[in-house]
């Protein structure tokens, strides 16, 4: 039975993400969320290259508690300076199969706040 439910979430997962590509112009913010951490991405899936990146993990960012929604909006905020800084604007948001709410939310708060467009 496991497997009959890893292959319907494979399957779910390929027909979410086909809908979703990023470009040089408007790169894929990619986010994901684990239990302690959140980390994202901007993805240029044409040239195949990571274009910026932040987590929970980074030390610049001096948190003590990685797990919450005050977290992830300082590394949206992170992520939208660095993509800002090379002259990167408008983007495609990958929530990664998850609801948009909670700790996902707040990292697209942060980016919409610091200049990124969606």
């Amino acid at each position: 039975m496991k497997k009959r439910i890893k292959k319907l979430y494979i399957q779910q997962k390929k027909r979410y993400l086909k809908k979703i590509v990023g470009t040089f112009d408007k790169p894929r913010l990619a986010v994901f969320r684990s239990h302690n951490h959140i980390y994202a991405q901007l993805i240029d899936d044409q040239n195949a290259n990571t274009l910026a990146f932040s987590s929970t993990l980074n030390k610049a960012l001096d948190l003590s508690i990685t797990s919450n929604q005050k977290a992830a909006y300082l590394v949206g905020q992170d992520v939208a300076k660095k993509a800002i800084q090379k002259d990167i604007k408008s983007i495609v948001f990958d929530r990664g199969n998850k609801p948009y709410h909670g700790r996902i939310k707040s990292l697209a708060e942060g980016a919409r706040n610091d200049g990124l467009i969606f």
